[in-house]
C-alpha cells in the first residue's frame, strides 16, 4: 500500500515540459514514388517551418541531453463576491507550497517530478499536472489542477465595513476548486523571437527582439462551496452582531466552460552576454457557459452565459551559456466571471527556480 501511495503521489505532482529543438534531423534517402516523395517533402517543410529561425538573432541548441534541478512555488487565490448593498466578499488562499525535484530531457522531451516539501506525509494530496510545448512558431499549454482542503480566509469584506482582522488566516476547508484547460498560441515573429530561449532553455536569444501573439483557449472550471459552514464561522466570531446572509453566495457547486480568443505581446531583452529578461502578456476575451446548484428557489437554476476577460502573464530571467543554464520563471493566469448577482476571480501562478547542464554535443557542433 505504501508503494502504491508513493507512485500515485509522483504522478499527481508530475510537471512536464516539451522543449522544441530548432534543427530537425535530415531524413535518409527513401525509395518512394516521385509523388510520394513530393508529398513527404511538403510535410517535412511544414514541420521544419515550425522552428525555422534567424541565426543572427537565435542560437540553436548544441546538445542532445539536459539534466536540471528545479524548485516550484504555487500560488492560488480565489475570490467570491455577491452584488448589492448587502454583498459579502470573501477571499481564500492556501499557504504557499514549495516543491523540489529533478528533471531530465532528450531532444523534444523534457520531464520530471517534484516533491511537495510541506506534505511528505501525503495528507491533503493536491493534483497538479502541467505540460508546455514551446516551439519557435507555436506554443501549447495543458494544465490540470485540483486544490486540497487547506484554504484559509485571507480577506472578508463586510457590507457594513466591520473589521475582519480576527478572521484573517483562519482555516476553512469548505471550498475546493479545480481547473482543466489548454491554450494554443501563434508567435508571429518566430524567426527572430524565441519563446524557448526564455522558458525552455533549448535556444539562446542573441539580440533583443519581440513578437505579437494570438491564440485560443478552453478551460473547465469547478468550485464546490459549503456556504453554510462559512456562515457558521462568521456567526461564531460575531455572535452579538450577526452577518447578513448574502443570497448570491448561497450555492453548493459551480461549473463553467470557458472559450477564449487572446492576443498579446512578448519581448526578450538581452541585457548582457548570455543573459535574458523576458516578459509576455496576453489578454483574452472569454465566453463562459456555466451551471451550478443553488439552495434557493430559482426556476432557471443557476445557469448563465456571458463574456468576460481573462489574462495570462509570463516572466523569465535566464542565464544560458549553452552548456550551463540557470534562471527564474513565472506564469500567472487569471479567470473572471461577473454577473448581476455573483462574481468570482481565480488567479493562480507558478514560480520556478532552476539550474541545469546540457551534455551530449551534437555531431555538427563537434570540433574536427
Amino acid at each position: 500500500m505504501k508503494r502504491y501511495v508513493i507512485a500515485v503521489t509522483l504522478m499527481l505532482n508530475l510537471g512536464l515540459t516539451v522543449k522544441a529543438q530548432t534543427d530537425a534531423p535530415v531524413d535518409s534517402v527513401t525509395t518512394e514514388a516521385p509523388a510520394e516523395k513530393h508529398k513527404l517533402s511538403l510535410i517535412r517543410r511544414i514541420i521544419r517551418g515550425f522552428d525555422r529561425l534567424d541565426k543572427r538573432y537565435i542560437e540553436p541548441q548544441h546538445y542532445l541531453f539536459t539534466a536540471m534541478l528545479q524548485s516550484t512555488q504555487n500560488y492560488d487565490y480565489y475570490r467570491l463576491s455577491g452584488v448589492g448593498d448587502e454583498a459579502l466578499s470573501v477571499t481564500f488562499a492556501p499557504d504557499i507550497n514549495l516543491k523540489v525535484g529533478p528533471y531530465i530531457g532528450w531532444r523534444w522531451v523534457f520531464l520530471g517530478y517534484t516533491f511537495d516539501l510541506r506534505n511528505l506525509n501525503f495528507r491533503n494530496l493536491k493534483q497538479e499536472i502541467d505540460l508546455s510545448i514551446y516551439s519557435s512558431q507555436i506554443g501549447l499549454d495543458l494544465f490540470y489542477r485540483r486544490t486540497g482542503n487547506d484554504y484559509k480566509l485571507r480577506e472578508v469584506s463586510f457590507p457594513d465595513g466591520r473589521d475582519d482582522s480576527r478572521l484573517v488566516g483562519q482555516p476553512f476547508d469548505g471550498v475546493r476548486a479545480g481547473i482543466t484547460g489548454l491554450n494554443v498560441y501563434y508567435i508571429f515573429n518566430h524567426g527572430r523571437f524565441s519563446y524557448p530561449a526564455a522558458f525552455a532553455q533549448s535556444t539562446c536569444q542573441k539580440i533583443s527582439c519581440g513578437s505579437w501573439l494570438t491564440g485560443i483557449g478552453y478551460t473547465q472550471n469547478s468550485l464546490d462551496f459549503e456556504y453554510d459552514r462559512l456562515h457558521s464561522l462568521l456567526t461564531a466570531y460575531y455572535p452579538n452582531d450577526p452577518v447578513p446572509v448574502d443570497s448570491g453566495l448561497m450555492f453548493r457547486s459551480l461549473r463553467y466552460h470557458d472559450f477564449s480568443v487572446s492576443g498579446g505581446y512578448a519581448y526578450n531583452w538581452v541585457f548582457a552576454k548570455n543573459w535574458l529578461l523576458a516578459a509576455s502578456l496576453q489578454a483574452a476575451i472569454a465566453y463562459k457557459k456555466s451551471t451550478g446548484n443553488m439552495t434557493i428557489d430559482d426556476a432557471e437554476g443557476f445557469r448563465f452565459e456571458n463574456v468576460n476577460f481573462n489574462g495570462i502573464g509570463r516572466f523569465g530571467l535566464v542565464y544560458n551559456n549553452m552548456r550551463w543554464y540557470a534562471g527564474l520563471s513565472a506564469i500567472v493566469r487569471s479567470y473572471n466571471y461577473h454577473k448581476s448577482r455573483f462574481s468570482t476571480n481565480n488567479t493562480f501562478g507558478t514560480i520556478n527556480l532552476y539550474a541545469g547542464v546540457n551534455f551530449g554535443l551534437k555531431k555538427k557542433y563537434r570540433k574536427p
